[in-house]
């Protein structure tokens, strides 16, 4: 398993205190991107499923009010084989994982085999049509679609997440038209939260050191509260709970 970096006490990427494992290795090169650095799927560091465990089992104690271990990247299926060995072994020690995806990878065997083994599945919805995710992404929509209907169709607990960023998505406009491909998960009970995300540049840094365009340079960090605003809108919309914003 590359592992890119890991935060042994997250509280942004799952429900409770997290082991949040950073996996290197992306497919997508997505606009906003706030870690390019992840995109090589050899920038990182090797290591087996029982050297992970070793690390993991020592947070533990944490893990009580609904915590564990998160699956996060660049895109963490891309090693999926690995995902699931390291799960067999985490749940032999009763500790749960959650994947962070942008789900839009093949849903092979290992794939599948590793979101039936998840206690929550966190999916990117980016963007809502194929056009405009292909302009802003490079990937393709109906991977995502299709990635949706299997967490459904398997029953697996699902949150959608989607990054605002000012002046491309920040509309209630806008927002009307994720609700849309949205509405029949949450009717159907596969999604259970919705959570929007603010675009920020922190990351900004990272394109200047790897050499790489930041095609959002000129852009700035979304308000706080009209992010507030638009969170309030489409969970009203979807008649979900309002999150907490991260």
């Amino acid at each position: 398993m590359i592992v890119h970096s890991i935060e042994s006490l997250a509280a942004l990427d799952g429900e409770g205190l997290r082991y949040a494992i950073f996996l290197a290795g992306c497919p997508m090169r997505c606009a906003y991107c706030h870690n390019p650095d992840t995109w090589n799927p050899r920038a990182g560091t090797e290591y087996t499923p029982e050297e992970l465990l070793q690390k993991i089992k020592r947070y533990k104690p944490y893990f009580s009010a609904g915590g564990g271990v998160t699956f996060g990247g660049g895109e963490p299926l891309l090693q999926a084989g690995e995902i699931v060995r390291l799960g067999r072994l985490l749940a032999g020690d009763n500790i749960s994982y959650t994947i962070d995806t942008s789900g839009c990878v093949e849903l092979d065997g290992d794939v599948r085999a590793a979101l039936r083994g998840a206690g929550l599945v966190i999916c990117d919805l980016k963007f809502p049509d194929a056009q405009t995710f292909k302009k802003y992404t490079g990937g393709d929509f109906s991977r995502v679609l299709k990635f949706f209907d299997f967490l459904a169709t398997e029953k697996i607990r699902t949150w959608a997440r989607t990054v605002i960023v000012p002046g491309i998505n920040d509309q209630k406009e806008d927002l009307v038209r994720y609700i849309e491909v949205l509405r029949p998960y949450v009717d159907a009970g596969a999604v259970e939260k919705y959570q929007l995300l603010g675009f920020h540049t922190m990351g900004f840094f990272k394109y200047e050191r790897l050499g790489i365009k930041n095609r959002l340079e000129n852009t700035p960090t979304m308000p706080a509260e009209r992010l507030a605003e638009l969170q309030k809108y489409v969970n009203s919309r979807l008649l979900l709970p309002t999150p907490a914003l991260l």
